[in-house]
């Protein structure tokens, strides 16, 4: 088996679906607050996401500026996406060695709220070859990546990310406030 087949991208279906096949090159760092990271195929509640994560750029360059793509490929259900891929946040000119707080928000965070069905929610970070204006869409569902990227001349992702997300139970979400006490 190649190292590729093995790659969680690869696996979780992120490239092929969302992106094409690309070469990570930079450190991409999401988290949900204390011991929420996000790492490939972990699983959240959709009560554990509710806030806009902190997004942080690896390197050493802070002239270098980056845009990040939060979709869900799944919307409204992983077997039948009409919608896909659903904007969930879009953010321009982000320093390299900073968060996406320091950027410029295009597309407001909207929480995944998923109804059906276990969904992927993908971060994908552009290198931006400088600043340029970009437009908000004038809707989320059915953006599509590799249309944005081509549009505003970024290329291939340098880095992505992606977590899977249900809709809670009234048991499971009772249980998960529990934890937190």
């Amino acid at each position: 088996m190649a190292l590729k087949d093995k790659d969680p991208l690869v696996v979780g279906r992120v490239v092929g679906d969302v992106v094409d096949n690309f070469t990570k090159s930079i450190a991409l760092t999401v988290s949900y607050g204390h011991k929420l990271d996000v790492y490939n195929g972990v699983e959240f509640k959709p009560s554990q996401v509710t806030k806009q994560p902190k997004v942080s750029i690896g390197g050493s360059d802070f002239r270098n500026l980056y845009t990040l793509v939060m979709v869900d490929p799944d919307a409204p259900s992983p077997s039948d996406p009409t919608l896909k891929e659903y904007l969930h946040w879009l953010v321009i000119d982000i320093p390299e060695t900073r968060e996406a707080t320091y950027g410029n928000e295009v597309v407001s965070y909207e929480s995944p709220k998923p109804t059906v069905g276990i969904h992927r929610f993908a971060f994908v970070l552009f290198r931006q070859p400088g600043i340029q204006p970009v437009y908000a869409p004038g809707w989320r569902q059915n953006f599509i990546t590799r249309d944005f990227a081509e549009l505003y001349n970024l290329g291939s992702p340098v880095a992505a990310v992606f977590f899977n997300c249900q809709k809670e139970t009234k048991t499971s979400s009772t249980s998960s406030s529990s934890w937190k006490r």
